[in-house]
């Protein structure tokens, strides 16, 4: 049977089982286009490729399974890039495909040429450039193999036009078998691992997205109770302990509660668990829990002991480490370690507004949080809103919180949103974003509007960059260069204009009883939510300082 390399890859898709492929088409990736029109995969049209990388990522961080975007040469591929640095950052496993000028042609500077292979080096887990249809064969089942293998990422595949178009004869299609590395734990750092947690007087669990990745929740659930270790959790971590738990002690870092931050410095063993001490968790690194030793265990070796150094650690999968080291793990009480948390939470509490304002950017994340249930898949920007969401939003179960923590992309929450959507649609999904971040991938409403997805938008509308304002205000004199609106669009007017919902919380009587309505209609909407423009994320870690030495939120 012959087939062309655009068929092949289709064919393979299918086989990995993609129903979805978001992108955009153009001259280097028709072949392409013109063999998926003959596949039952689903194409969603974006409207910026970058808004296909972001729906790719939607499907993937909300099921936990690779998705797969297209883009053509060129523009087309550079305007994928975000998304992918995005997908590296946080480990997300995206496929991307993208169209390449014809091999005669590559570094010639032909029309949209640009070495997408080189390029993407840097801001992929591993890349592909196709020199012959035969090599499809094996390329795209290693490439969902390697997105999910050990940490997780994306893949860039370039493919030549005139690889696409070239046939070749089909004698057998691989095996579909994936290869599972067994991790090997190392029984004695295990239980060596042991002895420290059990001689430890205040140890805490410091736990991130790796714990999500894994699927390690309840095994680190278990660990808690059983041992009575509070629990931390970076932006990536929410979601993964329960935040009504006693043991649970909220966000740490930059914008973590007091009693969070003050409780960590005083631990003296920490338990990082699928965390990479990231700048914005930690604070100065070398101020960061000084008194407490270190038990790093983390799927990817090279993030052990690059940031901080560990007294004991484990580069393999959580889950597993965490299965040999449960067990063996006696039961401890802890009641003066226990006591001390409950102290610090009563001594520093989290500052919720006495006023009753729905639209106080606190009281509106508690109404979104009580209307949805706790049921809905949240996404949001980068900014203020985003810590105000990561901050009192109870993410009770993984992977209800979508959110960009190591690139911090703004213009990320929408196209993430109708990519949750997708994948999920008997969910309800709320993007939760800033008029600032909206801005930047506005054009995807038209996505939307497209695939009628239950998708509600709610924009906190601070005429501003809140958050780089925030810290002109606190670090640069009031010098508020560049952060404020002059131009202030009528988001509801253009979600109408756009064939959605929209509705303006600003000019309405009763904007609890309006946001209610709205989020329990099915399909889309955009609501737009007027806040104060001075309203400031506290607490807040200065830049340079230690996660004790905060301001505000006091």
């Amino acid at each position: 049977m012959k087939m062309t390399g655009a068929q092949i890859i289709i064919k393979l898709l299918e086989r990995e089982g993609i129903r979805m492929i978001a992108g955009i088409p153009g001259g280097a990736n028709l072949p392409l286009y013109a063999a998926l029109s003959k596949s039952k995969i689903k194409h969603i049209l974006a409207r910026h490729e970058q808004g296909a990388g972001f729906i790719a990522q939607g499907m993937a961080r909300s099921t936990g399974q690779p998705a797969v975007c297209f883009a053509t040469s060129g523009p087309g591929a550079t305007n994928l890039m975000t998304a992918i640095a995005d997908a590296k950052l946080d480990s997300i496993p995206i496929i991307a495909i993208t169209g390449q000028v014809p091999t005669s042609l590559i570094g010639t500077d032909a029309f949209q040429e640009v070495d997408t292979y080189g390029m993407t080096i840097p801001i992929t887990k591993h890349n592909f450039l196709i020199r012959n249809a035969e090599e499809l064969l094996s390329v795209i089942p290693e490439s969902f193999q390697l997105a999910m293998e050990g940490r997780p990422g994306p893949i860039v595949i370039d493919i030549p036009k005139d690889i696409q178009k070239q046939q070749i004869e089909i004698k057998r299609w691989p095996l579909m078998k994936k290869k599972k590395k067994k991790d090997k734990i190392d029984l004695a750092m295990i239980k060596k691992m042991t002895h420290m947690i059990q001689q430890a007087k205040k140890p805490l669990l410091y736990i991130g997205g790796g714990i999500i990745h894994s699927g390690a929740e309840k095994l680190v659930l278990e660990l808690a109770r059983k041992n009575s270790i509070p629990v931390t959790s970076t932006l990536m971590g929410l979601g993964a302990f329960p935040p009504d738990d006693d043991l649970f002690i909220g966000m740490l870092g930059m914008h973590g509660a007091r009693y969070t931050n003050y409780i960590l410095n005083e631990a003296d063993l920490l338990l990082a668990f699928g965390v990479r001490f990231d700048d914005r968790a930690t604070g100065n690194i070398a101020r960061f829990c000084k008194q407490a030793r270190i038990i790093h265990i983390d799927i990817d070796h090279s993030e052990i002991g690059k940031i901080r150094r560990s007294h004991l650690s484990l580069a393999c999968d959580i889950a597993a480490a965490l299965k040999y080291l449960n067990p063996l793990i006696k039961r401890q009480k802890r009641k003066e370690w226990i006591s001390f948390l409950d102290r610090m939470k009563k001594e520093h509490p989290f500052q919720i507004p006495q006023s009753s304002d729905p639209l106080n950017p606190l009281n509106l994340i508690g109404m979104i949080s009580r209307i949805a249930q706790g049921n809905a898949i949240i996404t949001t920007d980068v900014g203020q809103h985003q810590m105000w969401t990561a901050q009192i939003y109870p993410f009770r179960t993984p992977r209800t919180l979508l959110t960009s923590g190591g690139l911090g992309t703004m213009g990320f929450g929408l196209p993430v949103a109708i990519g949750a959507g997708l994948a999920n649609p008997k969910r309800q999904v709320i993007c939760i974003s800033g008029d600032g971040s909206f801005l930047m991938n506005i054009q995807e409403l038209a996505t939307l509007a497209e695939e009628n997805l239950n998708v509600k938008t709610i924009i906190m509308n601070n005429g501003s960059l809140g958050l780089v304002r925030q810290q002109q205000e606190f670090f640069y004199d009031k010098n508020y260069m560049a952060s404020r609106f002059i131009t202030r669009p009528d988001f509801a007017a253009v979600a109408k204009n756009f064939g959605l919902k929209g509705i303006d919380l600003g000019k309405e009587r009763d904007p609890e009883e309006i946001l209610q309505k709205a989020l329990n209609e099915k399909g889309p909407c955009l609501i737009n939510a007027p806040i104060p423009f001075d309203q400031n994320v506290t607490p807040m870690v200065p830049p340079g300082a230690g996660n004790h030495e905060m301001i505000g939120g006091e």
